[in-house]
């Protein structure tokens, strides 16, 4: 069923989210620095570039990754909710559990904060 948005009609993309399997592999989706240790990694949120519009926007993680961050210009979706996260957000995320991120293409920000993998 397709759902209106700014009297647009938007489909929802018949994609299959995109599975990251290890810690390195995330830093090899991300463009970062090989980790320093394999089964766990903190990233400083500047050091990650915004997501590509080519690029999948649906993830799935094989390991639990928790995350504070500031200044994001990009809404998120985890279960069957959008979450607004314009303020900040501290966000917790468990293996194998599916979520989304929508860049704001009209909004450019400077996040700051952090992301850690185990």
């Amino acid at each position: 069923m397709p759902i209106t948005s700014n009297n647009y009609i938007v489909k929802m993309a018949n994609t299959k989210p995109y599975r990251i399997k290890t810690i390195s592999e995330f830093h090899r989706f991300r463009k970062l620095p090989k980790p320093e240790h394999p089964l766990i990694s903190i990233v400083n949120a500047e050091h990650l570039r915004s997501l590509s519009y080519n690029e999948p926007k649906s993830l799935i993680l094989d390991f639990y990754s928790i995350s504070i961050k500031k200044g994001i210009s990009a809404k998120i979706k985890y279960g069957q909710q959008q979450y607004d996260f314009d303020e900040g957000v501290m966000f917790f995320i468990a293996p194998h559990q599916v979520f989304g991120i929508k860049p704001d293409k009209n909004e450019l920000s400077k996040q700051s904060g952090g992301t850690g993998q185990l």
